[in-house]
């Protein structure tokens, strides 16, 4: 073991020994890999040289060739952006001296176009010739030049011309070779553009030429605002990726899609709103299949506007006129755009409660939303037919009779029939007797089992009057923590709370509580409440929100309906003007 090593010291130390002091080498090359290279492509700079180096006992093993002088490569960035560079060394002996060989590479990108000249490198004492490279403007023609390229992107548009603003989808495709360690591809920009994503990226192989691609596509749905020509910056691409010898490798490219003509609005369009797209459907949801309604009944329908090519943001609020007798409380419309590879599907959800306030037969009008079919390159109209309402009136109490009325006639004889006499006999008297005593003891049967019947449903109706009595309460305390709060759930809360503190009576709605209690105060503070939530959207409220004012005129309801009416109170025990000391 000892005897391997010591071969090699002792070679190591008679190579310092006969080392001189460094002199420079008398050669500097300069390699580009070609000479003729597209805008946007990177080219790989080779530069060699070679000197003598100085090594000694002190610095042997000190010695750094990072500390080495490199030539000014500086020079080149008047045309060129240099991107990396690399440095790799050897070390051989010539004539008993040691001298050091040094390449550098460096990844250069053309900052313009035309003939452009790597100028002469200096190292030292050495320089280098000259060395001219061709750019040319735009990207290689054909397919056969992309196969001889590390990386390029394809840009690609579903469409040759578009209506202003009708969806293009721009599909980029980047084309690289090994393994992508770094990179960034840029994404397209216009300012009168709106530019929308069609979700994640895919990434796959594909073959050109018999040459093995990995590809990075993306989607976008463009949205032009103005009429013209569309132009879009250049779509970029820069990044590192590893050959299958390990090398590494600089990637940048750039390609540029065609210009695309956008239309206007065609000038026999008849809707208010322009809304290019593939397709667009009304639908509707939430009216009673009979078409029979009650006054006061609280109904939710809703209307439903799908386009696929729009965007969400960009349909038009559906047109709800109301006949005379129904009240309309809307609610924000809800958007959501769905991306997918075709483009985006959008869908816009407007939901209503409506009141009919009279009976009789109301008519909901027809909606029409004229549109532009892209597919066909015609106007059509998508259609909600009208409804016609049935509203029966809320049905009222029984009539009491009137006080004339006659009592039913009897039926039996009996009134008309001469009384019994005791001429029938002992016979007739036992058996009068015996029916009476037969009455007599049911009767007794019947006011016992009363009596029982009573003292049980007593003992209940207290439970369920305080359970009651606790569930009023609270209901009551929700209903006016919502109230103060102007919640959308004070009318529910009003509902539920009256039919609670009124079991005996039905109520569906706030129109029954306020038909019920006969309350314009309150009637007027549910109905600014009602409003506030479900006005017109986008229609600021005049003041703000009182829910005191709610609140008030709750307990003072509550109060009213706590105390006993005349007609509850139980008749005094002796009548008035009856002296109860005789």
């Amino acid at each position: 073991m000892v005897n391997r090593l010591t071969g090699p010291f002792i070679l190591i130390l008679l190579l310092v020994i006969m080392a001189g002091p460094a002199m420079a080498a008398n050669d500097l090359t300069v390699e580009p890999d070609r000479t003729r290279l597209y805008e946007g492509e990177v080219l790989t700079l080779t530069v060699k040289g070679s000197t003598k180096i100085d090594i000694n006992l002190s610095n042997l093993f000190d010695f750094d060739m990072s500390n080495l002088p490199k030539p000014d490569i500086e020079k080149v960035e008047d045309n060129f952006e240099i991107l990396a560079r690399n440095q790799q060394y050897s070390i051989r002996t010539v004539n008993n001296e040691m001298i050091g060989e040094i390449t550098w590479t460096y990844q250069l990108a053309p900052t313009k176009t035309g003939n452009l000249t790597i100028p002469a490198l200096s190292f030292r004492d050495s320089r280098s010739e000259p060395v001219t490279i061709e750019v040319i403007s735009g990207t290689p023609p054909d397919q056969e030049a992309d196969a001889l390229r590390d990386s390029f992107i394809e840009l690609s548009a579903d469409k040759d011309e578009v209506y202003v603003q009708e969806q293009l989808v721009l599909t980029i495709k980047l084309f690289f070779t090994g393994n992508l360690i770094r990179g960034e591809l840029s994404e397209p920009e216009h300012p009168n553009v709106i530019i929308e994503s069609l979700g994640k990226q895919n990434e796959y192989t594909r073959y050109r030429d018999g040459v093995r691609y990995r590809v990075v596509e993306r989607r976008y749905a463009l949205f032009p605002q103005q009429a013209g020509q569309l132009s879009l910056q250049p779509i970029r691409f820069e990044g590192q990726a590893r050959n299958n010898q390990g090398q590494l490798k600089f990637l940048r490219d750039s390609a540029s899609l065609f210009d695309i003509p956008v239309k206007g609005v065609p000038a026999g369009f008849s809707g208010d709103t322009w809304l290019p797209a593939r397709s667009l459907e009304l639908a509707e949801s939430g009216l009673p299949q009979n078409r029979n309604l009650t006054a006061g009944q609280n109904l939710t329908r809703t209307l439903t506007m799908q386009a696929d090519g729009l965007p969400a943001e960009t349909l038009p609020p559906l047109p709800e006129r109301m006949p005379d007798g129904m009240r309309a409380y809307p609610e924000k419309p809800e958007r959501t755009t769905t991306p997918g590879n075709h483009g985006l599907v959008s869908q816009m959800t407007q939901t209503t409660a409506l009141v009919p306030v009279q009976p009789g037969e109301l008519t909901l009008p027809e909606i029409r939303v004229p549109w532009w079919d892209t597919e066909s390159d015609s106007e059509k109209v998508a259609v909600i037919p009208p409804h016609t309402l049935t509203v029966e009136g809320v049905p009222g109490q029984i009539e009491p009779l009137p006080d004339n009325a006659e009592a039913p006639e009897s039926t039996s004889g009996e009134e008309n029939a001469p009384a019994p006499t005791a001429s029938g006999g002992d016979t007739s008297v036992g058996f009068w007797q015996l029916a009476t005593l037969a009455v007599l003891a049911g009767w007794l049967v019947t006011l016992a089992g009363w009596w029982y019947s009573r003292r049980q449903a007593n003992r209940r109706q207290e439970a369920g009057v305080n359970s009651g009595n606790d569930r009023e309460k609270v209901l009551f305390r929700d209903l006016c923590e919502a109230a103060q709060a102007g919640s959308p759930k004070t009318t529910d809360l009003l509902v539920r709370w009256i039919s609670q503190r009124y079991p005996e009576h039905t109520f569906r709605s706030v129109a029954d509580v306020n038909r019920f209690l006969n309350d314009m105060e309150l009637a007027a503070e549910i109905e600014q409440l009602q409003q506030r939530l479900f006005g017109t959207p986008g229609e600021p409220a005049s003041e703000p929100w009182q829910g005191d004012r709610l609140v008030a005129a709750l307990l003072r309801v509550r109060g009213k309906a706590s105390a006993p009416t005349p007609g509850d109170q139980l008749p005094p025990l002796y009548p008035r003007g009856l002296n109860t000391s005789r």
